[in-house]
């Protein structure tokens, strides 16, 4: 009798950790594609953040797109509301993605983060 009410424990357990249970909920980054990311632009539902570099960025960006590189985003982390909601993007989505954990380790509460990138985005651009 033993032996079911500990699987039964463990499997509770398990299935705690695969939803995700903890007490703190923490930040949230979520992985999108280039029409999803439109989306968000679009009915601005969160701000956009390029972390490419300025040379990149001047060929071509998703219009209004804030620039802050990579390589200086943590220093520029106080040009930032940690309460908005930020769609990152860069070239092909690595940059972006370190990006979206450095903004994340930071307490920003929502993150997009646009997989694959500008190499994907086939909408309306600014240069």
């Amino acid at each position: 009798m033993k032996k079911p009410m500990f699987l039964m424990m463990v499997l509770v357990l398990i299935a705690g950790l695969a939803a995700g249970c903890s007490s703190d909920s923490g930040p949230d980054i979520e992985n999108v594609n280039a029409d999803k990311a439109k989306e968000l632009w679009e009915t601005e539902q969160a701000e956009v953040l390029d972390v490419r570099s300025e040379e990149e960025y001047a060929e071509g960006h998703i219009p209004g797109a804030a620039l802050i590189p990579l390589p200086v985003l943590e220093e520029n982390l106080d040009q930032l509301d940690k309460e908005k909601p930020y769609l990152v993007v860069c070239r092909s989505g690595n940059r972006s993605a370190q990006a979206s954990q450095i903004l994340a380790e930071n307490g920003f509460e929502k993150i997009y983060n646009m997989e694959n990138g500008m190499n994907e985005w086939t909408y309306e651009i600014e240069k």
